[in-house]
């Protein structure tokens, strides 16, 4: 008889892309996953992904058997999360999710002082969503709606988010300052072509849309460093040269101990609003009004200092 992990194993690869990224959400080790899925594949006598340098292709066979498990997984997945829920009286667990930088930033700080069980998840905002969809997820703390009217999920704005661009500490940016000091849009879009660039791969959405809305046009280059996330981009930086666009709350620290400098926030902001995304039917509405405060305070409190 097949072994149902098999299954979710075969959904986190087609769905993260990678054996590595699929263990990290199984909290499994990479040859485990392996396994898994050669069972599978000799189970099911297809081969259900193209194997890759850099990803896990799904074949014909592999997507048509996930549009036929998918549904099914989802629901063993929900059943799993609730049942959790109601053995677990005495102790609430909230689960949430949002960018890695952000938990570490916000929430970090505040582990010890909370009276309930947490459960953190990272990851892109549209899967963050569909977690929080499928009942897996409590909170969303997202710069996007997703509007669905059959969804179970609300949207309340608590902050915005500024994108600026920031450099390493060592980068020689006289000529940028000076084409900012002249508004001479072109020739600053030149220099900075000349230029070291890093992105985070999560975060490319940021680049894109700040150059369109400051050069009308998108980017004719792309970074030549895309790291994991902003964290590894700051870090980088301050030992070194280079520019990036970051959200303007997840640097605001570094820039102030003069780790990186603040070189430019647009001629036109670029901004996001930033929202917690939490389901109507959700249980453990006190705990959920903890975690939001923690943001609210904190965000305030990042404000004020930028200010």
């Amino acid at each position: 008889m097949v072994n149902l992990e098999w299954y979710r194993t075969f959904k986190e690869i087609y769905e993260n892309g990678t054996l590595t990224k699929a263990s990290i959400a199984l909290y499994a080790s990479q040859p485990g996953v392996s396994v898994h899925l050669n069972a599978l594949e000799a189970y099911v006598g297809k081969k259900l992904f193209e194997r890759t340098s850099r990803k896990m292709i799904p074949t014909e066979d592999g997507k048509f058997l996930y549009e036929y498990i998918i549904e099914s997984i989802n629901k063993l997945e929900i059943a799993e999360q609730h049942f959790k829920k109601t053995t677990q009286e005495k102790n609430p667990s909230l689960h949430i999710g949002m960018c890695s930088e952000m938990f570490q930033l916000i929430i970090e700080p505040e582990i010890s002082k909370l009276n309930f069980d947490l459960v953190a998840k990272f990851g892109v905002h549209t899967d963050l969503i569909k977690d929080l969809n499928n009942g897996i997820l409590d909170l969303v703390i997202t710069p996007r709606k997703q509007i669905d009217k059959k969804s179970l999920v609300d949207y309340t704005a608590f902050s915005k988010e500024r994108i600026i661009l920031i450099a390493g500490i060592k980068t020689d940016t006289t000529q940028i300052d000076k084409q900012l000091n002249d508004s001479n849009w072109k020739a600053l879009e030149n220099e900075f072509q000349l230029n070291t660039w890093y992105s985070a791969s999560n975060e490319m959405e940021h680049f894109r849309r700040f150059w369109f809305e400051n050069f009308g046009k998108r980017p004719v280059f792309k970074p030549n460093y895309i790291l994991p996330n902003i964290s590894s981009i700051i870090r980088c930086l301050s030992n070194g040269t280079g520019l990036a666009l970051v959200p303007d709350f997840l640097c605001e620290d570094a820039i102030a101990k003069n780790e990186i400098k603040l070189v430019w926030d647009g001629k036109i902001k670029t901004e996001n609003t930033l929202y917690f995304a939490s389901r109507t039917d959700l249980k453990y509405k006190k705990e959920l009004n903890v975690v939001q405060s923690i943001f609210k305070a904190k965000m305030k409190s990042e404000v004020q200092h930028a200010l």
